[in-house]
């Protein structure tokens, strides 16, 4: 397989409330260009032939396209988000045409602008022999189970995994998986798959320094990450 045949959807529609401010988060300046520049640009870098795909709200597309104007910088093709971030990914996989073959699509967040040459090839050469692969990180703080009366038990942390992107599919799987209804199960492209019987989830080791941008703080944290 050749990067012709990867393809990458950057998921960066929402409108960033619990940010708290009128900007969304995947616009604000980090290390003076906007964080869902680093975005692309980290996955430009680990494969140059990916063809990406940005899923923006179309109320944004006038901002976005000012932003590149001001930063010289290509936008990849652009489709419009939906209501819930799978109508997003449904969205941008339908507009996909996916070769004969073997394909493989990527699924990222557009605010975890901290994507490594690393981490993406160790997902793109496990996703060659699997139906899916999930990068996670070991969870570090202790956890409850809450029960429906409202108390809780511990629970052993090291039965769970925190759940990263870009996750990574066979491309003709995943474009079938989107064609099921929605559910409010579908938290994440795995769930969607594992909806459609799609079982063979390969896990692989994430990036800790892969953070989703969610708080103002965590551009802080971002910009000590990238000037490492």
């Amino acid at each position: 397989m050749t990067e012709s045949s990867i393809y990458c959807i950057i998921v960066a529609a929402g409108s960033g409330s619990r940010f708290g401010s009128e900007l969304p988060k995947q616009f604000c300046e980090l290390n003076g260009i906007p964080v869902l520049m680093h975005t692309i640009e980290g996955i430009r870098n680990a494969c140059h032939n990916v063809k990406i795909v940005l899923v923006l709200n179309r109320s944004h597309y006038d901002l976005w396209h000012d932003l590149c104007n001001r930063h010289n910088f290509r936008s990849p093709e652009l489709r419009s988000g939906g209501a819930t971030r799978w109508e997003s990914v449904k969205n941008a996989i339908d507009a996909i045409e996916l070769p004969e073959g073997k394909s493989i699509v990527m699924v990222h967040d557009g605010a975890r602008p901290i994507v490594t040459r690393r981490l993406l090839h160790r997902i793109i050469d496990a996703a060659m022999t699997c139906d899916g692969v999930i990068p996670v990180i070991p969870v570090s703080d202790s956890l409850r189970m809450l029960s429906t009366d409202g108390t809780s038990v511990p629970v052993d942390r090291g039965m769970f995994r925190a759940v990263q992107t870009p996750q990574a599919f066979d491309g003709k799987m995943l474009k079938d998986a989107y064609r099921l209804p929605y559910r409010d199960t579908f938290t994440d492209d795995a769930s969607v798959m594992a909806a459609a019987g799609h079982r063979d989830i390969t896990l692989v080791d994430g990036d800790p320094c892969n953070i989703k941008i969610t708080l103002p703080d965590d551009l802080k944290i971002a910009s000590l990450y990238l000037n490492k």
